[in-house]
């Protein structure tokens, strides 16, 4: 049990990577927000992971409760910010 435990978790830190290179190489705020909500679900993702694995339902239930509230106002402010790039780019 403990070596799928580690192989699951190894694949999930190597995925969750990815959104943070992207962000790296992005100048963009909307893009690096993006990235960061990325981030919290993938790593909310994990908690439930490691909490099936466990068999820990308290910890199942942060997971739950980072991966249904945790993302949505850092959302709604990359749209907004994309958005208003957008409206400066035609203005100019």
């Amino acid at each position: 049990m403990s070596g799928v435990l580690n192989v699951t978790l190894l694949a999930l830190l190597a995925i969750l990577l990815i959104p943070l290179y992207g962000a790296w190489e992005s100048r963009r705020l909307w893009q690096t927000l993006m990235a960061f909500a990325s981030v919290a679900t993938k790593t909310s993702v994990m908690i439930l992971v490691v909490s099936v694995l466990r068999d820990d339902w308290m910890l199942g239930q942060v997971g739950v409760i980072i991966l249904s509230v945790g993302n949505a106002g850092l959302l709604l402010l990359s749209h907004v910010l994309r958005r208003l790039e957008n409206v400066d780019s035609d203005i100019e």
